[in-house]
């Protein structure tokens, strides 16, 4: 699984692809492959011992379980659903379907994948970069991610991200992000600016500060392998995990 680059993968595709992505729905769409299944993968408390599951993998990104939604069909359904119900705004449309691949395809470096021709087929592409480590929790989980490839996943996307630091201005927000997106529009009816601003650069901000806190607590707070392991498929230490 990834981590920040879920938060930022949106924004560099605002960036590329200007007037013809929504921000909103495409963070809405990276957002949703997760949304049903990652509270019951952690459990209810941060070292992942109040398990709500017997087997966090295989309801995360099985069948049976919610492993639909890390496929290119979900994204093209719900794709489809917006656009029934905006009445055929194919922006956002387009944007939710963009941002939920982009989930899918991040997904696709650890050492579970995803299904992702479900429900053609239940077989899962997965490259092996990094080691899927949830079932532990979200202590061990955030460990292994950050010491490993995973960590630098997201720096590289945070790096990117940094060149395009004047998006997050509210000169550009206002010039050129609010008139070429009616969800900002019809914010602005119902929202001050200030919120609007902070609503627009939250998930970055969100984000990168993921990516330092998680490190910092990786390398210098916890006490199990506070060490950076770039081997592929590491960390080493990490249980081996591999579909379902």
């Amino acid at each position: 699984m990834s981590w920040a680059a879920h938060d930022l993968e949106p924004y560099l595709f605002r960036a590329k692809l200007g007037g013809a992505i929504s921000l909103p729905l495409c963070l809405a769409g990276s957002y949703s492959p997760d949304i049903m299944s990652k509270w019951a993968v952690y459990g209810l408390d941060f070292s992942g011992d109040a398990k709500l599951v017997a087997d966090p993998v295989q309801l995360h990104r099985g069948w049976p379980g919610v492993g639909f939604t890390h496929s290119l069909a979900f994204g093209l359904l719900m794709a489809g659903l917006i656009l029934l119900v905006s009445r055929g705004n194919r922006m956002w449309a387009l944007s939710f379907l963009l941002g939920a691949w982009a989930h899918v395809f991040s997904d696709t470096l650890d050492s579970v994948g995803v299904m992702l021709l479900f429900p053609l087929t239940d077989w899962h592409l997965h490259f092996d970069a990094w080691q899927y480590v949830g079932q532990a929790g979200r202590k061990e989980d955030a460990i292994a991610y950050y010491t490993s490839l995973g960590g630098v996943w997201d720096i590289l996307w945070a790096t990117w991200l940094a060149f395009h630091w004047r998006m997050f201005t509210a000169d550009h927000f206002h010039r050129e992000i609010v008139p070429r997106d009616t969800f900002w529009l019809w914010l602005r009816t119902r929202a001050s600016d200030s919120v609007m601003l902070t609503l627009y650069r939250a998930s970055a901000f969100f984000g990168v500060a993921s990516i330092a806190g998680w490190y910092i607590w990786a390398l210098f707070v916890n006490e199990l392998h506070p060490s950076l392991d770039w081997s592929l498929g590491g960390p080493q230490w990490a249980p081996r995990v591999g579909p379902p």
